[in-house]
């Protein structure tokens, strides 16, 4: 192997390094998939420490991974994660120069988000669930998270205080702690206030949900799974996913004729790109539309 490193002095410091990612607030899920991309690199390279391990080395992986079938997105994450491990250990010294800084892999398909259909939709927030408590905690979480087109993390993380009744808006905490005030219309609101006046109290546990806005059948904070819980109880008509909710606001607020960057600003976007994947969707749709409408279509 050729020498591009010095030696590491001993292991691999993966726990180290995920710690330095917790600082710097990477979302928990993607420090997960990052620790088991690294531990299946550590075992496939059978390398005693990083200072064993070349570009050429990192390269082999990838191709490894591309000729398993695995998918392409699936392997960017693997290459993004090796080279902000190698960058980490270059930048602590522990490394003479990076292995990893040039390393290329298949960019991932961009996805069109997935929007739920107008009569599920319709069926979704109009239905009546009755007025208990775990009825009402349900109704508020659909309408926000349609309503104001929230990551589900960014509901879960949600205080009391959040709720600015006087502007109508939401403060919310997103990517990397930035935070960001979305409207939320006057029906979101209605059941985010039938929440706290007449259920919130009755089932949360004061100390286990502090001033969480929402909670769960344990009294704790509400988390991401219990969102999912929610989602397949109430679909009335097959399996509507918590992001897809939040694909569909954007998609309609594109379609009323709202404008690119306010879009951009409301869903918290870091760049202009990943918002303009909606007008690829707006556009399939009003083709779909005029195929089956169109007398000629």
């Amino acid at each position: 192997m050729e020498d591009a490193t010095a030696p590491a002095g001993g292991g691999w410091s993966l726990e180290a390094f995920d710690a330095w990612l917790a600082a710097r607030d990477l979302a928990s899920a993607t420090r997960r998939a990052y620790r088991r991309d690294l531990d299946a690199f550590v075992t496939w390279s059978k390398a005693p420490d990083p200072s064993f391990v070349t570009a050429r080395v990192l390269r082999a992986h990838l191709v490894d991974l591309t000729e398993a079938g695995r998918q392409r997105s699936t392997i960017a994450r693997r290459r993004a994660a090796l080279r902000a491990y190698f960058a980490w250990l270059t930048e602590r010294g522990v490394l003479r120069s990076d292995p990893a800084s040039h390393l290329l892999a298949p960019r991932p398909p961009a996805r069109l988000p997935v929007v739920v259909a107008h009569e599920q939709l319709a069926a979704l927030l109009d239905e009546d669930w009755g007025d208990d408590e775990w009825a009402i905690l349900d109704r508020a979480v659909c309408e926000v998270l349609y309503g104001a087109g929230l990551r589900v993390s960014e509901l879960c993380d949600l205080d009391r205080g959040s709720v600015d009744w006087a502007r109508g808006t939401l403060r919310v905490r997103g990517k990397g702690r930035k935070e960001r005030v979305v409207p939320l219309h006057h029906r979101g609101l209605e059941s985010v206030r039938s929440w706290i006046d007449d259920a919130r109290d009755d089932v949360a546990d004061p100390e286990l949900a502090g001033d969480a806005l929402f909670v769960n059948h344990r009294g704790r904070r509400l988390g991401p799974r219990d969102v999912r819980r929610i989602l397949d109880r109430r679909a009335a008509s097959g399996h509507v996913y918590p992001h897809a909710l939040r694909h569909t606001y954007a998609t309609h607020l594109l379609e009323g004729g709202a404008d690119l960057r306010h879009v951009q600003e409301l869903l918290g976007h870091a760049s202009l790109a990943t918002t303009q994947l909606y007008t690829h969707v707006t556009k399939t749709r009003l083709q779909t539309i005029h195929r089956q409408t169109h007398p000629r279509g």
